[in-house]
Formats: structure tokens, C-alpha cells, sequence
């Protein structure tokens, strides 16, 4: 643990947020500073050996560690101010990479897959016009049908029968709107698993179940989140699916299903008002508690302090 202060800048667009504020309390509670950074008005320097990010006109050099919260909306732009932080030297809860990777619902479906992860059966296609085909492949209806570029339960349809999910491929596809086909979980009944992961633990878990005749349970589509649980096989999963997407903190989205859990998503900037009330945790406590704890040890790797130096 610092004995120093050391200054935190959190990568969000509304410091009025529940996640961005109760980070802020959590970072300021244990005697270190916050600097709220909204990311979208950073400005980048590209240069050899002096890579800097000026903000309202100063330099963000003197940060010690940021917490990205990245909105799906503006990964580029996040991503590469993420990156541009690494540049510098400086610590980064989720790093660039994953941040990108956790974005990509494909990519992040074939990492999953390779390591060994259990997911509901997928399809993805580049507008083939074999639709039938692809609705096979996942078991036939009903099934679920997601846009790649979908969040928080937007762009996500359940089609209860073969003509139904037909018909939405295709119109999806005469969109060009690139889509994947997704197994429906029927034991499921609305409701799925949010671990919350910390540096290898699960610190907090949430069962979310959708309201009355919703199939999608995100609490943004109106579901509710009650405390729970996990079995020892699901907290291995979860745990095993953010170590693949290389995500010390995440939020882990499962299915509790027949043949044991499955993974629906690792999300890299997960909400901590949910699992908060759910859990009755510091949830933003455990991620601030990480952060403090690695900038030391980031620090101290030699060619950290390479660019520290650089940068001085």
C-alpha cells in the first residue's frame, strides 16, 4: 500500500455517474486524489520518447494510475487515449488490448471458445442468404439474435419461431447490420448471473432477472439484481473467462444452464450501482484498493521506469 498520495484520474464523460462518483469517494476515503478526466476532451501528443495528454490545457504526466470508463459509443477514441496513457507510463486498470477485445462480441466469443470456456451455442455469418442453415447450427428456435455493436440489452431479439428468426436475419442483413445467431437458454427462464472480478477474486455476485414477460434481464431493460451465491463451478468460470479477455476487473455475465454455466459476455466497464445495492459491497472499494496496490509494483518494472524517466 502507497504511503504517498497518489493521484487517480478516472476516464469518464459524467462525473455525476454512480460509478464515477463512488470512485471518487472511494479513492479520496483512503487519503489519495481524484481527477475526474472526461476522455473525449484529451488532447494527445505523439512524440518520440515524450508522449503526453494535455487536458483543459495541462499535462496529465503527473497521474499515478487511471480507471477507464469507456462508453461503447466512443471505444476508438477511448481506447487510444488508454493506449496513450500506457505510452506514458502510467498504470491503467484495463488495459488498451482488452478494452478493444471485450468491445468485439465475435472476437470475444472465439477467445472464450479457445480457452475452453462454456458459451451457448453461436453462429455468425457474412450475410449468407443459407439462414436456415445458420438457424440450425444453434438448435433451431426459439433462438436469440444480437447486432455486434448491441449494449445493455439493445439490439437483442428473441425469435420464437423459425419463420420469426428468419425474417429478422434477413431484415438485418438487407441493413447490413452484421448480427449473431445465439442458442436460447429456455432453463434460464429471463434471468442470468453478474460476477463481479477484482484482480482474480470475485468480490460481488448478482443473479438479474428480467420484469414479466422480458427475456433480457440488464437492470437498463428494467430487470432486477438480488444478492446471490455462485456455485464453485460458476465462480471458475467466470473467473477463467476474465483471465481470458485479460480483464482484472470485469463484470462476467452467465447463464445457468442444463449443461452447466455459460458465458454471455465480459464486460470491461461494468456498472457498480447494481451489484453495489445488490451485493451491499464497496465494490468500488475493492477496484480502488487493486489500483493503489499496483502502481508500486508497475513502477518498479524496469521498463516502467524507462518511461517514467522520459518523461520527467
Amino acid at each position: 500500500m502507497n504511503k504517498e498520495p497518489i493521484n487517480i484520474g478516472i476516464l469518464s464523460r459524467n462525473s455525476a455517474l454512480y460509478s464515477t462518483r463512488r470512485l471518487v469517494e472511494a479513492i479520496e476515503s483512503r487519503g489519495h486524489k481524484a481527477i475526474v478526466i472526461d476522455h473525449l476532451k484529451c488532447d494527445l501528443v505523439i512524440e518520440q520518447d515524450r508522449p503526453d495528454i494535455y487536458y483543459k490545457g495541462e499535462s496529465l504526466s503527473y497521474l499515478n494510475a487511471i480507471i477507464p470508463r469507456i462508453g461503447a459509443s466512443v471505444t476508438f477514441y477511448g481506447t487510444a487515449v488508454v493506449r496513450q496513457f500506457e505510452m506514458m507510463g502510467i498504470f491503467t486498470a484495463v488495459e488498451s488490448q482488452s478494452l478493444v477485445r471485450s468491445r468485439d462480441k465475435l472476437r470475444s466469443l472465439q477467445i472464450l471458445a479457445k480457452a475452453g470456456v462454456g458459451l451457448p451455442k453461436t453462429a455468425f455469418t457474412n450475410y449468407s442468404k443459407e439462414v436456415d442453415k445458420l438457424i440450425e447450427s444453434v438448435g433451431g428456435a426459439p433462438l436469440i439474435i444480437k447486432l455486434l455493436e448491441g449494449t445493455q440489452g439493445y439490439g437483442v431479439v428473441l425469435a420464437p419461431t423459425e419463420k420469426a428468426a428468419q425474417s429478422i436475419i434477413e431484415a438485418f442483413h438487407s441493413m447490413k447490420a452484421r448480427v449473431i445467431v445465439q442458442e436460447f437458454i429456455q432453463e434460464s427462464k429471463g434471468a442470468d448471473i453478474r460476477a463481479f472480478i477484482v484482480n482474480n477474486k470475485v468480490v460481488g455476485a448478482m443473479k438479474r432477472q428480467g420484469k414479466e414477460g422480458e427475456f433480457r434481464s440488464n437492470l437498463h431493460q428494467g430487470g432486477s439484481g438480488t444478492l446471490t451465491k455462485l456455485t464453485k463451478t460458476e465462480r471458475e468460470a467466470a473467473l477463467k473467462a476474465a483471465k481470458a479477455m485479460r480483464l482484472p476487473v470485469a463484470g462476467v455475465d452467465l447463464l445457468q444452464s442444463a449443461r452447466g454455466p455459460l458465458i454471455l459476455e465480459v464486460n470491461s466497464s461494468p456498472g457498480l450501482e447494481g451489484i453495489e445495492k445488490a451485493t451491499e459491497k464497496d465494490v468500488a472499494g475493492s477496484v480502488v484498493r487493486y489500483v493503489i496496490d499496483s502502481v508500486e509494483e508497475y513502477k518498479n518494472r524496469p521498463n516502467m521506469r524507462r518511461k517514467i524517466k522520459s518523461n520527467a
